[in-house]
């Protein structure tokens, strides 16, 4: 994977300051393609690219064209199913100037126009010229792996794989969206187009944009998880038949995932699922010495350190246990934000960070992790929640209020999804200051849509929560700030093969009988596991490590969390109410103190880490 970012101008064309300004932004992305950098200016087109190399080491650099220059392209990822795109164009006539992988972008544009997205199986996010059209075309991934930030300002569309890089181009200035922040408070995280800076937004997974010469953007939906409009529609195939997909699915997307012309490590957290794929790659992979990283802590009662080395041994891999004391917590809490760019509300990225340094630290560029499962094939605990609900002769009506608000915004008066919507609007408007409670309609991310509620109506009850999870849990925070920040900010790709889209598109056919079994969430995952996977491992109940958070941090007395949470600062930046932030300072604090995640949320770690977010991008500048 790489860094891109560049701009384009509508007015004038590309001035001395303006190239000055595009090294700046691009200077910004070198932990994300330390490698080889290079910029590229024509006309009133300034484009950035900083390389991870992966694929093409030799030949592969960028920006790439096609074979009269007519179209200039920049891509950050990887195109898994590459080899196969290319032999069929070359079969057409097309000459290819590199072995990059997405180097066929730029000749399936000539043959289909947008028309091809579809047609890629990988992660990416690119930006397209066409110099003949005078048209940007710039798209991101069907899942979401990889980020891609814009904004127009000043007739000048700016564009970036990170905002910090959007940020140094000299017309664009740094503003909070306070709803941005709401949607932290009330969902897992942020949630795209959404991001914490005012006008500059997020590409949504699975769209993609076409700016004009006159700068129009116009933005488009290429693709969205299929759900079946009712489990009736299913085929009616065995079980047998469906496990015999999966793993055809599934080995396919572990296949495609090991190409590379650099070693692929392993993410073992000890759980089924990337044990799933590290049995795979040791039936796959000729690579003669496999690797795995893993977390473990000084606590043996949280920590996996024995079913981590159980898989480590059963797929032949060498593991690298990076021992994670809860001080790196304090200590790795402002390098988080600074690649998240977004406050947070758990603090496992400081695990994840530390993790990813391992992988450097022992010469991988590439990882493979085991993310999607829970998503895709009913892993969480929400699932059986909804099914004991489902189950009870016991209801517990809402009131006429939350019934309205969860119609509004899941078109589902009795889908719960995480909390009540009216508790929540409740504790945001103690926790926020009076200056936003003033105007709290119109920060208010409930009055926003977050999903088309029409594409969930009707569906079975796994498929719905589904699709959420992988609208709002999966896309932005799990394989965003989670996922690529905190891999890329050591130069690290990350691969998921349960993200594979033919894969993902399987388990929107398969009967949601065969995904929550009973009360056995995953259970054709698990059936597909017996055949490799230790019996240690599959007789594990899931397990769920959640890092200590401010409660933590609180105790331990730290200098910058006590000033970041000082009554003066809190009043002076004028978000919170500080008197309010003082009684949860007060609450969190005490002895035994702590809080039921995810059932509950950790106030005071969003207000900490927002103090971060607004030292390192707001009130710096």
């Amino acid at each position: 994977m790489c860094g891109i970012c560049g701009f384009i101008k509508y007015s004038e064309r590309i001035s001395a300051e303006d190239k000055n300004t595009l090294r700046k932004m691009s200077e910004m992305l070198i932990h994300r393609g330390p490698d080889a950098q290079d910029n590229l200016f024509f006309d009133n087109v300034a484009f950035g690219f900083t390389r991870l190399s992966i694929i093409g080491l030799e030949n592969g650099m960028q920006p790439i064209y096609n074979e009269d220059e007519s179209l200039v392209l920049i891509c950050n990822g990887e195109i898994f199913n590459y080899i196969e795109l290319k032999k069929h164009l070359k079969s057409r006539g097309h000459s290819f100037r590199t072995e990059s992988d997405v180097e066929v972008i730029l000749h399936l544009y000539e043959e289909k126009g947008t028309g091809f997205l579809n047609d890629l199986n990988g992660q990416f996010a690119f930006a397209l010229f066409d110099k003949k059209k005078k048209i940007l075309f710039c798209a991101r991934d069907q899942m979401g792996i990889l980020p891609f930030f814009y904004t127009l300002i000043n007739n000048t569309f700016v564009f970036g794989s990170e905002i910090k890089a959007i940020l140094k181009h000299h017309s664009v200035q740094a503003s909070v969206d306070v709803t941005g922040l709401d949607q932290i408070f009330t969902f897992p995280g942020l949630i795209s187009p959404r991001t914490m800076f005012q006008n500059i937004h997020s590409l949504q997974n699975g769209h993609f944009l076409l700016v004009n010469n006159d700068g129009q953007i116009t933005d488009t939906e290429y693709w969205d998880l299929p759900l079946v409009q009712d489990e009736a529609f299913i085929d009616k195939k065995s079980e047998a038949r469906y496990l015999e997909e999966l793993e055809y699915h599934f080995e396919n997307a572990v296949k495609l995932r090991l190409r590379s012309d650099v070693p692929t490590g392993l993410y073992l957290s000890g759980g089924l699922d990337s044990a799933l794929i590290a049995m795979k790659v040791d039936q796959l992979s000729d690579q003669s010495k496999k690797e795995g990283f893993s977390i473990a802590f000084p606590d043996s009662q949280i920590s996996e350190s024995v079913y981590q080395k159980i898989i480590a041994k059963s797929c032949h891999a060498e593991l690298y246990q990076k021992t994670f004391h809860y001080s790196d917590i304090s200590e790795r809490l402002k390098q988080v934000i600074y690649h998240c760019e977004c406050p947070i509300k758990e603090t496992y990225n400081t695990a994840s960070l530390h993790l990813s340094n391992a992988v450097r630290n022992n010469g991988l560029k590439v990882i493979l992790s085991g993310e999607g499962a829970d998503e895709f094939f009913a892993g969480y605990v929400g699932y059986r929640f909804d099914k004991m609900r489902a189950m009870s002769s016991i209801k517990n009506p809402v009131s006429q209020e939350e019934f309205d608000l969860r119609c509004k915004i899941w078109g589902d008066g009795d889908f719960f999804y995480e909390n009540s919507f009216l508790e929540s609007q409740q504790l945001r408007k103690s926790i926020y200051s009076d200056r936003i409670t003033s105007d709290f309609t119109k920060i208010d991310c409930l009055n926003y849509q977050i999903i088309n509620p029409l594409k969930i109506s009707g569906r079975d009850i796994v498929a719905k929560r589904s699709y959420i999870d992988y609208k709002l849990r999966l896309v932005d925070h799990l394989i965003s700030d989670h996922g690529d920040r905190m891999a890329m900010a050591n130069s690290v790709e990350v691969r998921y093969p349960f993200l594979d889209k033919n894969l993902v598109v399987f388990s929107t056919r398969v009967p949601s009988d065969l995904k929550l079994n009973e009360f056995t969430e995953k259970y054709i995952l698990r059936r597909m596991a017996e055949k490799t996977v230790p019996k240690e491992i599959l007789a594990r109940e899931k397990f769920g490590f959640v890092a200590p958070g401010s409660p933590y941090l609180l105790q331990n007395n730290i200098e910058y969390i006590n000033d970041i949470l000082s009554y003066d600062t809190i009043r002076r930046q004028g978000y919170f109410n500080a008197d309010y932030v003082e009684k949860l300072k007060k609450q969190y604090s005490e002895p035994g103190f702590s809080i039921n995640v995810p059932f509950e949320t950790d106030l005071l770690i969003i207000v900490i880490t927002f103090g971060i977010f607004l030292e390192e991008f707001i009130e710096k500048r």
